[in-house]
């Protein structure tokens, strides 16, 4: 079972079962948890995986086409070795969009950075020495949010326990950067409840944002955690739909209860149809109300 308070959901719109089995083919020390069905719901069936990469917790959402998967939110593979990095990449650029090419850079001696054939991103580094987690979500700022990032990482360490900035890893940009990239973030790692993340400006010309194709899932023990959760970040009331929401960013979160969860792994078909009939029409999930039907 899980056992990360917040995880990334990348959204899928084929076989989801198939591309976890790949994912958990291709990097090591990784497994597929658990898969629940769900049925009438918009997509009609809705599948969803959770598995465990290298130690970081995913849920891979199967729910039919909706938008475009893009590097927005990628995640950092960091390894001790160049051989292990050059393993993986390999894995994973077959078919891939090679967006920085596998090679040597002044941040580390062994980078390369491509979208896979799933349109997942993956920043994949040799550690340097550093000793950072193996599998990093992160978040790069852009256009309508560009220089927005360490306002957005400030807010959700202000809104999550045991979350804080690691300041030997907070890099900003430079006045030879620039004066539009100058103070602003160029690298950053924090914590959120305990696991760590990383955010970025880019000014650079992208032509993607954030959207609901990558979200950020945030498990929590009461209806009084979901309610000031919900409180703090949801900024956008047309978003708020199941539990989704997004925040003042155009980062999408979904908040959800431990409770539900358990409800999803454990309960019968006919559990499973009352709940999930019951949260559907819900904006923010009420936990009173999922119990009662379950």
């Amino acid at each position: 079972m899980i056992t990360q308070p917040i995880i990334p959901c990348i959204w899928f719109e084929g076989d989801v079962e198939r591309i976890a089995e790949w994912y958990v083919s291709v990097f090591p020390d990784s497994f597929v948890d658990y898969t629940t069905t769900l049925t009438d719901t918009p997509s009609g069936k809705t599948t969803i995986v959770t598995l465990s990469l290298s130690g970081q917790f995913f849920q891979l959402l199967g729910a039919g086409p909706l938008k475009e998967r893009n590097p927005s939110i990628s995640y950092m593979v960091t390894f001790p070795t160049s051989e292990e990095v050059e393993t993986l990449w390999h894995k994973l650029v077959d078919g891939a969009d090679v967006l920085m090419p596998l090679d040597t850079y002044d941040f580390s001696e062994r980078y390369g950075w491509l979208k896979d054939k799933h349109g997942v991103s993956w920043q994949i580094m040799h550690s340097g020495g550093m000793d950072i987690q193996t599998v990093t979500p992160c978040l790069l700022f852009v256009g309508d949010v560009f220089g927005q990032a360490e306002a957005a990482l400030n807010d959700w360490v202000s809104t999550f326990p045991d979350s804080y900035v690691l300041e030997d890893h907070l890099i900003r940009y430079e006045a030879t950067d620039g004066p539009e990239l100058e103070g602003k973030l160029n690298y950053a790692r924090f914590v959120l409840s305990g696991r760590e993340f990383v955010a970025m400006d880019s000014a650079e010309d992208h032509q993607f944002a954030f959207n609901e194709m990558q979200s950020l899932i945030a498990f929590c023990e009461s209806q009084a955690e979901i309610d000031d959760y919900w409180e703090k970040l949801s900024a956008v009331p047309e978003a708020e739909q199941c539990g989704w929401l997004k925040d003042r960013y155009g980062v999408s979160w979904q908040i959800v209860p431990w409770e539900m969860e358990e409800m999803m792994t454990t309960g019968t078909k006919e559990q499973l149809a009352r709940v999930t009939e019951a949260f559907l029409p819900m904006k923010k999930i009420d936990v009173a109300t999922l119990r009662k039907v379950y």
